[in-house]
């Protein structure tokens, strides 16, 4: 289906090796968000530890936060997309539109969406996994790092950080075609009325966040080489893995 000339839905290209649908991916990330149902200090322990990855996500990118140019991608990806506290009203209007979007959503629009939910599924499965390999007491670099290389899943860790440039590449692509941003934002008033406006702000701001940059590939390309170079180093044993502490140094000229 076309509308204004631009491709909508599937347009028949989902195949080998894509996401799952879109409803799919979404009863998946609602059923993680219930893994510690009725387990209220596991519960509590998760939610500690997204915060304080989404924390460490933005002190590793510190610098990319600090540039006018990057500021908005970084809070989308590390405050908004990751870290956004309960983000179950997500899940519910993303379930009571999925169809219709699968429909009328221009067709890169949708990869983007079907990517950063596959996206927060695989972050929520390895947080599960790392928060029921944590030791009790203080979460600090350490714990974390043990807990990191005890739930193991490389693939996935690997998966995730792929998924990050995948969402960044097709968002770019979305905000160099104005004919597709425009689209999205003519849902603005009848997604309010219907009572899905904080879905679709959660949409403009990642349109919004790609636009300010005018070209994410720098971007994107220094979030993957920093989160692999991270991965390596946990999954390696080595100190540091982060490198706050040798950061420190070089600022201080210890």
């Amino acid at each position: 289906m076309k509308i204004l000339g631009v491709d909508t839905g599937d347009a028949g290209r989902r195949g080998r090796g894509e996401p799952g649908s879109l409803g799919e991916l979404i009863g998946r990330n609602a059923a993680l968000r219930a893994a510690f149902a009725g387990d209220t200090p596991r519960q509590g322990r998760l939610r500690e530890l997204q915060r304080w990855q989404s924390q460490r996500l933005l002190k590793s990118h510190d610098d990319l936060h600090r540039s006018p140019r990057y500021r908005l991608a970084v809070e989308f990806f590390f405050s908004e997309l990751y870290g956004a506290g309960d983000a179950s009203w997500r899940d519910r209007d993303l379930m009571k539109v999925q169809r219709v979007m699968e429909r009328l959503l221009p067709t890169e629009a949708l990869r983007a969406l079907r990517l950063a939910v596959e996206l927060e599924v695989t972050s929520q499965e390895l947080d599960v996994a790392v928060t029921r390999a944590l030791a009790p007491g203080a979460l600090t670099v350490d714990t974390y790092a043990s807990a990191y290389r005890a739930a193991g899943h490389r693939p996935q860790r690997e998966r995730q950080i792929e998924l990050i440039d995948e969402v960044g590449t097709y968002l770019d692509r979305v905000v160099g075609r104005p004919i597709i941003r425009g689209l999205v934002r003519l849902a603005r008033g009848p997604a309010h009325a219907a009572g899905f406006g904080q879905m679709q702000e959660f949409l403009e701001h990642g349109l919004a966040a790609f636009e300010s940059m005018h070209g994410a590939q720098e971007f994107l390309e220094t979030i993957r080489a920093r989160e692999w170079r991270s991965m390596e180093r946990l999954f390696s044993g080595v100190g540091d893995p982060f490198e706050f502490e040798a950061a420190a140094r070089r600022r201080t000229g210890g």
